[in-house]
């Protein structure tokens, strides 16, 4: 048992309260991310968050992994953003970072984005869209946000569940869809037109996307290609670990080919934006 798990949960909410208090009355000496990790949902985002902590520049938000403001939180306004971030002296070389899988997929969060934090980075990790929309699913059903027992069945109820939801999203910023969220297996895997938005609001240089097989095989590598984009200096944390993996096996086959079809036009686009073939795609 941890220090923190053994205080009574009414406490660390009442804290946490506090803490957001006294950082949205201080946000104008606390600073906005320098960058953000915008998913995707099961990539691998966990890991390479928990990698850019140990970086002695890089600083995390102040309560949470993420803070997730630009997705469903956004009507709380950047004071109470900026809250959640430590403050930053003058000439400090650190850099504060923000990092939410939904981002990436929420119809708003690009733009939002773009409009308040112009000259921000963002860091995409991507998947095998076939293998995350297993993983996601079984995540989902864990949780208690997914009933149907068969993968199958979800997939093709996918459609019908995130019919008009984007529509309405759009239309009214402060609706929250349940079914957009925790349903969306295959949307979240079509990588393309994603991140077509953060390209086309930051400029494609201040995108980075990172395929999850290259950084779990060759993680030294990868971060090394991060923390260059990010402008810090090079560093190596101790170890590189795989967090929230669940296993792969198990996947009906009727559902790897019918995803497998479905993901065939999405990855060449990807594919064209990485100006390779993304790695699920290169023969081992």
């Amino acid at each position: 048992m941890t220090i923190r798990s053994a205080v009574p949960a009414e406490l660390r909410v009442a804290g946490r309260r506090a803490a957001v208090q006294v950082g949205r009355a201080s946000a104008g000496w606390r600073p906005v991310p320098d960058f953000l990790v915008i998913g995707g949902q099961r990539c691998g985002t966990t890991s390479l968050f928990r990698a850019l902590m140990d970086h002695p520049q890089v600083r995390r938000p102040n309560l949470h992994k993420g803070v997730n403001y630009f997705d469903v939180n956004y009507s709380r306004g950047q004071r109470w953003y900026r809250g959640h971030f430590p403050v930053r002296g003058p000439g400090s070389q650190t850099r504060v970072f923000d990092a939410s899988g939904y981002y990436m997929v929420h119809p708003l969060a690009a733009a939002r984005i773009a409009r308040d934090l112009p000259q921000v980075k963002v860091i995409a990790l991507v998947r095998d869209p076939v293998e995350r929309a297993w993983s996601a699913y079984k995540h989902e059903l864990a949780r208690g946000f997914e009933w149907e027992r068969s993968f199958l069945d979800a997939l093709r109820l996918e459609d019908e569940r995130l019919d008009g939801e984007v529509d309405r999203m759009l239309r009214d910023p402060d609706h929250q869809s349940f079914n957009h969220r925790h349903h969306a297996y295959r949307r979240r895997g079509e990588y393309a037109d994603l991140l077509a938005p953060f390209v086309a609001g930051l400029s494609a240089e201040r995108v980075l996307v990172v395929e999850s097989e290259r950084f779990f095989a060759r993680p030294a590598e990868q971060y090394e290609r991060v923390t260059s984009f990010l402008g810090v200096r090079p560093h190596q944390p101790a170890r590189f670990d795989r967090w929230n993996a669940r296993p792969g096996s198990g996947m009906p086959d009727a559902a790897r080919d019918l995803l497998r079809r479905h993901f065939a036009e999405h990855d060449e686009r990807l594919g064209a934006l990485l100006g390779r073939p993304p790695a699920w795609r290169v023969p081992a």
